[in-house]
């Protein structure tokens, strides 16, 4: 039986093996890289942007940190000198005490307003739509030439701010020209523009479950309690955001500053915050390498912020994927 059913089946045609099927996308890589072109053509005005105005830029003020610069001459490298000198500058070592007393103070009074104000935004009542919109509008405006005028104009001596602290029997002069308060007033300035944080925590207030609320209520928890114990672990990444957004924020203060003093960072170097000084060196004194050098330790220094906060965020940031 074996040999005859060897020779049926050399008798037999050789069966053809199928051709393997054409590939679906053969005939679509020409119409894949048409539409890979057209990305590319409508993405190179933002391409040719960014390596113009931002990466160049940023690259060649890197060389300019390094070298003797003046806008007029051809730079001359000089290494860490601008560093050096930096350190040993005390205006430099006063304007990074400025700004740092500006963020520590600044900051957290405006989280503080706009988490308070969230907190009652989030209640329904009458009329809510226009409050939002009331408490935001600073938040669009805040940061025009104009405003930082006006705010002159209100912390000045005999000004609307001085007779008001006058009727309580305070009496300091207007905030601008004194060298004490004037940098309060720019602190009032940046909380008055909470806006924006407020919008953002309002937003997280609402997605907390009211079931929760419902349950502790139940056991007896009081308001504080609550807040304590559900409302600020629900939020706590949206918290984290606008800590992280307002803190760079805060060291990038420049416009409010250079308006109030009148463009002269005083009095006595009161409002002279670090890109304030950072101008002044580069555009007044014509020192641009010295500038440049400033200008990437500013960014040295927000990233180290930067990277504690995140550090900070493991041990009391709360996301919904660690709960499951």
């Amino acid at each position: 039986m074996g040999p005859a059913v060897t020779l049926v089946k050399d008798s037999l045609p050789a069966a053809r093996k199928p051709r393997p099927a054409a590939s679906a996308t053969t005939g679509r890589r020409p119409g894949r890289r048409r539409e890979n072109l057209a990305g590319y053509l409508f993405m190179s005005p933002w391409i040719a942007g960014f390596l113009l105005l931002t990466a160049g830029p940023m690259v060649a003020s890197l060389y300019f940190a390094f070298t003797d610069y003046n806008l007029f001459n051809t730079p001359k490298w000089v290494g860490f000198d601008n560093f050096t000198k930096m350190f040993d500058d005390p205006r430099w070592q006063k304007s990074v005490e400025v700004t740092a007393k500006y963020v520590v103070i600044g900051t957290p009074l405006k989280l503080l307003l706009a988490l308070g104000v969230a907190l009652l935004l989030a209640q329904s009542r009458r009329g809510q739509a226009f409050y939002r919109a009331a408490f935001y509008a600073p938040s669009l405006i805040g940061a025009s030439v104009s405003v930082g005028f006006v705010w002159r104009s209100l912390f000045s001596d005999d000004a609307i701010v001085d007779r008001t602290q006058s009727l309580f029997g305070w009496h300091v002069g207007g905030w601008v020209g004194n060298a004490d308060w004037v940098l309060y007033s720019l602190v009032a300035l940046t909380v008055w523009q909470f806006g924006a944080p407020m919008v953002i925590f309002l937003a997280g207030l609402k997605q907390v479950p009211k079931e929760l609320y419902e349950a502790a209520e139940m056991d007896g928890a009081g308001p504080l309690r609550r807040f304590w114990n559900i409302t600020l672990p629900m939020i706590s990444p949206v918290l984290f955001f606008n800590v992280l957004l307002e803190t760079i924020h805060s060291f990038q203060i420049f416009g409010s500053a250079y308006v109030v003093s009148n463009g002269t960072c005083g009095p006595a170097d009161a409002t002279l915050v670090y890109t304030c000084y950072l101008y002044e060196q580069g555009f007044r004194n014509a020192q641009m390498g010295f500038a440049a050098a400033m200008a990437w330790m500013l960014l040295v220094a927000v990233a180290l912020v930067t990277a504690v906060l995140f550090w900070s965020q493991k041990k009391w940031v709360h996301y919904e994927e660690d709960a499951r």
